[in-house]
C-alpha cells in the first residue's frame, strides 16, 4: 500500500514515493509514502486558505468536540500507533507508547482551550466609552515537524492551532511519514471540515518554500535543526508571517558534591541516553564537581554498561538504534572529532545485532573541556560528555557558556544552591533534581538564545503563536 497526502479532504498521490525503513531493521518496511509536488503543496495553502474563515466562524466548543474525539481515539489506539512508531523511528516500545499517550492529552486539553479562550472588558479613560480585548485566530498555519518525535511534537502544535480556528498545512519529517498519516486520518474521521487540515509529505527542498513563503501562510511553527530553522525564519518574514521555531539544544546537567550520587546517575542516564539521546533537551554536558567526578563517573559507567541496546520493539531493550545512517554517521564523526581533540572515549562503538539496524552503544566523552567542539555543537545521538569543574559558580558559568539555551539541570541537596541556580540559569527551562529530558503538556515549552525563536509552545502560552489580539472601543448609546 502506498499512503498518500491529504488536500482539501481529498487523499492524493504525488508524482514520487519514499520507502519508510525500520532502523531496527533495514529489511522491514513500514511503508511506502507519496510525496506531494510543488503545486500539490500550494493546493493545499489554496485549500487552508479558502477553509479558515468557515472553521473560525463555528462555536469554540465544536472545535473542541473534534479535538475531543481524535484525542479518544488516539488513545483507544495507543498500543497500534506506539507500535508504528517504534518501527519508524526507533524508540523502544514504552517510550513510543508513552509519546502516544501524551498526544492524546494533548487533544484532550487543547479540545478544552477552544471554549477557555478569554478575553477582558475594561473602562476606558474617557467617559461613556468601553473597551472589549479578544482574541482571533491567526489564519492559515504551517506546522513543520522533526522525525524524533514523530506523534507528539504534531499533536502540540496542531491542536493548539485547530482549537483557536486556524487552518493547517502540516509537513512532517521524511523520515517518520506513518505516524503523522495516522494522526491526520484520526483527524479528519474525527470531523476537521474539508481543507482545514492538510496533509504534504515530501523533501523540505521541494516543497518547504512553497509552505513557508506563500502570501497566505499567516504563521509557520518549526521544529528542527537551527541551519534549517534560519531558512524557515527568512522565508516567512519575508512576506510578514510570524514565525515560531524550536532547534537545537546543548543542554548542562550540574551534579554538585552534595548531590544523591543514584539520583544523579539515574537523571543523566535517563537524560543523556532516553530516546537514544535523539531529543533536544537531552543532558549532553554533564557538569560534575571534581570532588566526586569519579565516583560519579564510575558509577555511570556501570549504568551504561547495564543498557540493552536492540530492536526498540522487544521487551527487553532499553535503548533503541539510531533513526538512520546519516544519523549514525554524524553521531560517530562527532566521537572521532572528540577524541582527536583530547577526549577520552567510553564506549560509542557499533554493535552487531541479529538485524541488519542502526546500533551504537551509548557514549561517554570524559576529559573534556567547554571549549571542545564536542561542548559547542549538537550531536543528537546518544553521547555525552563530562566536564570537570571546582563547585557552584564554575558549573553555572560553564553551564551558561553555550550559543543555546533550552533546558538545564541540576542535582544537589542544597535549597541554596538550586535557588542560585534557577535564578543564574540562561536557559528557558530548569530541572532541580531531575533530567534535563521530560516536561509536561499543559505548561509552556521552549527556550532562548539559538534553542528557541517566537512565543513558547505548549500548555496555555500556545494561544500567544496562533491568536491575534484586537482591541475594540465602543462608545455606549
Amino acid at each position: 500500500m502506498t499512503y498518500a497526502n491529504f488536500i482539501d479532504s481529498h487523499w492524493l498521490m504525488g508524482p514520487t514515493h519514499s520507502l519508510d525503513v525500520n532502523p531496527s531493521d533495514h529489511d522491514d518496511v513500514v511503508g511506502e509514502f507519496t510525496r506531494a509536488s510543488a503545486d500539490q503543496a500550494e493546493q493545499a495553502v489554496a485549500a487552508a486558505a479558502a477553509a479558515q474563515p468557515g472553521w473560525a466562524a463555528l462555536p469554540g466548543a465544536r472545535r473542541g468536540a473534534v479535538l475531543d474525539r481524535a484525542g479518544d481515539e488516539i488513545a483507544a489506539r495507543a498500543e497500534e500507533l506506539a507500535d508504528t512508531l517504534a518501527r519508524e523511528e526507533g524508540k523502544t516500545l514504552s517510550e513510543a507508547l508513552a509519546e502516544v499517550r501524551r498526544a492524546s492529552q494533548i487533544f484532550k486539553f487543547h479540545a478544552g482551550e477552544a471554549v477557555r479562550n478569554p478575553g477582558e472588558f475594561l473602562p476606558s479613560v474617557r467617559p461613556g466609552v468601553e473597551i472589549l480585548v479578544g482574541r482571533e485566530p491567526v489564519g492559515v498555519v504551517t506546522v513543520i515537524t522533526p522525525w524524533n518525535f514523530p506523534i507528539a511534537i504534531p499533536a502540540w502544535k496542531i491542536a493548539p492551532a485547530l482549537a483557536h480556528g486556524n487552518a493547517v498545512v502540516f509537513k512532517p519529517a521524511d523520515l517518520v511519514p506513518a505516524s503523522a498519516w495516522h494522526l491526520v486520518d484520526i483527524l479528519s474521521r474525527a470531523g476537521v471540515p474539508s481543507g482545514v487540515l492538510n496533509l504534504v509529505m515530501g523533501q523540505g527542498r521541494e516543497i518547504g518554500d512553497i509552505l513557508t513563503g506563500d502570501p497566505r501562510v499567516n504563521a509557520v511553527s518549526f521544529t528542527g535543526s537551527t541551519a534549517v530553522g534560519e531558512h524557515v525564519r527568512a522565508s516567512a518574514q519575508a512576506h510578514g508571517a510570524r514565525v515560531q521555531l524550536e532547534m537545537g539544544g546543548k543542554n548542562p546537567l550540574v551534579i554538585l558534591a552534595d548531590a544523591d550520587i543514584d539520583a544523579a546517575v539515574a537523571g543523566a542516564l535517563d537524560g543523556a541516553f532516553g530516546s537514544t539521546g535523539q531529543r533536544c533537551t537531552a543532558s549532553s554536558r554533564l557538569i560534575v564537581d571534581e570532588t566526586i567526578h569519579d565516583r560519579f563517573v564510575d558509577r555511570l559507567r556501570e549504568a551504561m554498561a547495564g543498557l540493552i541496546v536492540g530492536d526498540a520493539r522487544h521487551a527487553d531493550t532499553t535503548m533503541g538504534p539510531v533513526v538512520d545512517e546519516a544519523q549514525l554517521a554524524q553521531d560517530q564523526h562527532y566521537l572521532s572529532v572528540a577524541t582527536s581533540e583530547g577526549a577520552t572515549l567510553v564506549g560509542g562503538e557499533l554493535l552487531d545485532r541479529p538485524t541488519n539496524g542502526n546500533f551504537m552503544a551509548p557514549a561517554l566523552l570524559l576529559d573534556t573541556d567547554n571549549a571542545h567542539t564536542i561542548n559547542r555543537e549538537e550531536v543528537f545521538g546518544p553521547v555525552a560528555s563530562v566536564i570537570r569543574v571546582d563547585g557552584l559558580e564554575e558549573a553555572i558559568a560553564v553551564a551558561n557558556d553555550t550559543d543555546f539555551g533550552l533546558t538545564a539541570g541540576i542535582y544537589t541537596a542544597s535549597l541554596a544552591a538550586s535557588t542560585r541556580f534557577r535564578r543564574a540559569s540562561t536557559a528557558g527551562m530548569v530541572m532541580v533534581n531531575l533530567p534535563t529530558a521530560g516536561v509536561d503538556y499543559h505548561v509552556p515549552f521552549g527556550g532562548r538564545g539559538g534553542s528557541s525563536f517566537g512565543p513558547r509552545e505548549q500548555g496555555r502560552d500556545a494561544r500567544d503563536f496562533y491568536t491575534l489580539t484586537k482591541t475594540c472601543y465602543v462608545f455606549g448609546q
